[in-house]
């Protein structure tokens, strides 16, 4: 449903007619396609449409905020009003006429998915699971997703802010099982990014099919892990959900304003290795978590958080700019209109270096080398961690060695940030979803080869 400008201005005005800083209209309009194959059949498919909006009332450091999902005219009328009498502070706010309609969609895809036809789609992974099975005899299962995402948003602020943005984005999952007697392992590659169907162009079904036969095989001779403190290598890519979960999350200013993040007073100060930067960029090309404005209608932006070990900035929506006095960073995100907003990770990741992965692997006499990173737990107050390892090697005399299984490591983020000897040159980022109070949403983590001097091991002795 499309709202003139006169009726947008109509309603900041209404939202703070009793009182309020700022307010803020959030519309959205999203489709989603998901299918998902079992055992060589199609098991489900869902396909919708939705629409919602959001208004909020900004008052100092605190806010009202109230949603519906029938955004027509009337509706959204009663819900402004009914937010400014839920404020009655006894000042009236005021709102600046709307500027121009910005529209900006950074990742414009070049084959959009409502054109491709349902049954092209599902043929995808049907071809998924083939070239899975003919990776090997081994592979007894594989379960097949694919989804795309259309979202577009609208939003106006009593500031004069007026943007549009069009986030389009796809992914393809693969787990594939292996068995041999008794004992069964699984393997999994779960790539995204924010384009439309070119996405098939650059990583072929059979692409991610093999990726995850490969790591459900090579754990099938796999021993079972030692433990004890030892340097680990961690692989790039998925590697870098260790420092999105025990770190980023604490540079987010959902904590670091509360006080409840160890770094909350270490701004300037030395939280990690020399050798290690960290950004987190919203900007960047199909990138899985980017946008071209924020969920606030903050132009999105590449921020270094960390600079040669020393904290830089945090992650900062409006209310946290607020409460921190520290620049927007454009990380005011929300999974729907069913949220308010808050600040949330884009695309996380560390500044690659100079070192090969090779070279790196070299300098290790014994060690462990985790090729990919499983589940786990992080308690984000104090970045204490304990993940599984999900494919992991044995290094011995500078060399990668047998595969082992049960690895899990345990550990402090502010430790791994301090104990990181090396940095690769091999950045790559890897797609998830990550949870927190705005709803689950998009995010990339990524970082090069690292190699992290001591970490806890845990296995079996």
């Amino acid at each position: 449903m499309e709202y003139d400008r006169e009726f947008l201005d109509e309603l900041l005005k209404t939202a703070l007619s009793k009182g309020g800083d700022e307010a803020e209209v959030f519309l959205e309009n999203s489709s989603i396609t998901s299918i998902r194959a079992d055992d060589q059949r199609i098991r489900g498919i869902q396909q919708g449409i939705y629409a919602g909006a959001g208004i909020r009332i900004i008052t100092g450091t605190n806010y009202l905020y109230v949603y519906t999902s029938n955004p027509d005219i009337p509706r959204l009328r009663e819900l402004a009003l009914g937010a400014a009498e839920a404020v009655r502070i006894g000042r009236r706010g005021s709102a600046a006429p709307l500027g121009d309609l910005l529209q900006d969609s950074l990742h414009a895809p070049q084959m959009d998915p409502s054109g491709i036809p349902l049954e092209d789609k599902t043929a995808l992974l049907l071809r998924a699971d083939h070239s899975a099975r003919e990776y090997s005899p081994l592979i007894h299962d594989v379960m097949v997703n694919y989804g795309d995402w259309d979202q577009g948003v609208t939003i106006a602020r009593s500031d004069g802010t007026y943007c549009q943005d069009r986030r389009v984005r796809t992914r393809f999952s693969v787990t594939a099982e292996a068995q041999q007697g008794e004992r069964r392992e699984n393997g999994s590659w779960n790539p995204g990014l924010a384009m439309g169907s070119e996405f098939f162009d650059l990583i072929p079904p059979e692409t991610v099919a093999r990726e995850a036969a490969r790591s459900a095989c090579a754990l099938m001779d796999a021993d079972y892990a030692p433990q004890g403190s030892m340097p680990v290598v961690l692989a790039h890519e998925f590697g870098g959900v260790i420092f999105h979960e025990a770190c980023g999350h604490a540079l987010e200013s959902t904590s670091t304003a509360k006080g409840v993040s160890p770094f909350s007073e270490k701004m300037g100060k030395r939280i990690a290795s020399a050798k290690v930067s960290a950004f987190d960029d919203g900007t960047m090309d199909h990138g899985w978590g980017s946008s071209a404005f924020d969920d606030e209608g903050v132009k999105t932006s590449r921020t270094r958080l960390i600079h040669r070990g020393k904290l830089e900035s945090f992650m900062v929506d409006r209310i946290g700019s607020r409460q921190l006095d520290h620049p927007l960073t454009g990380n005011g995100r929300r999974a729907s209109y069913r949220f308010p907003p808050a600040s949330r990770m884009t695309n996380t990741f560390i500044q690659p270096g100079k070192k090969t992965p090779e070279e790196i692997i070299a300098s290790v006499e014994r060690g462990l080398y985790c090729r990919k990173m499983g589940g786990g737990s992080v308690n984000t107050a104090t970045t204490e961690f304990n993940f599984a390892v999900h494919e992991a090697y044995l290094i011995i005399d500078g060399k990668i060695d047998r595969p082992i299984r049960g690895a899990s490591l345990i550990g402090t983020g502010r430790d791994v940030l301090r104990r990181i000897e090396e940095v690769g040159n091999d950045l790559e980022l890897g797609a998830g979803m990550c949870g927190s109070v705005s709803g689950s949403l998009p995010a990339a983590v990524g970082q090069p080869t690292l190699l992290v001097s001591s970490l806890v091991v845990g296995g079996r002795s």
